[in-house]
């Protein structure tokens, strides 16, 4: 099969190394051998979510979209999406010469104005 042409959205081969444990879940049942990399079915999702586009404008290069839009189910559904937003948060501090995790957090207010006598305003 020939390999297509890297996307912007696509993973690094360092950011796959480091996602790859978190997706070597075992499959369910004695249905077909899977036909398509996670790899590339996360390139997918991430190609769908940076250009904000319907599953259906995916390009043909990629896998099928029902079949991308069925793992990205699956993987909201394991709760994974946390692990990998962590993941790849972390190895881009760390390439930044960063810790992993921030040491301190700086929260910030907003002023909003309101009613002097609080409530609705008519």
């Amino acid at each position: 099969m020939e390999q297509r042409k890297a996307y912007p959205s696509d993973l690094t081969d360092e950011q796959w190394e480091h996602l790859e444990p978190l997706l070597t879940f075992k499959r369910r049942g004695h249905g077909a051998p899977q036909r398509h990399n996670r790899r590339e079915l996360l390139n997918a999702i991430f190609y769908v979510t940076r250009n904000v586009i319907p599953w259906s404008a995916l390009p043909h290069d990629f896998p099928p979209y029902k079949t991308v839009q069925d793992f990205h189910r699956k993987l909201t559904l394991r709760g994974l999406w946390t692990q990998i937003n962590d993941v790849l948060r972390n190895h881009t501090r760390m390439q930044h010469g960063r810790p992993p995790e921030p040491r301190k957090v700086v929260m910030d207010s907003q002023s909003v104005k309101t009613t002097e006598k609080g409530g609705l305003a008519e």
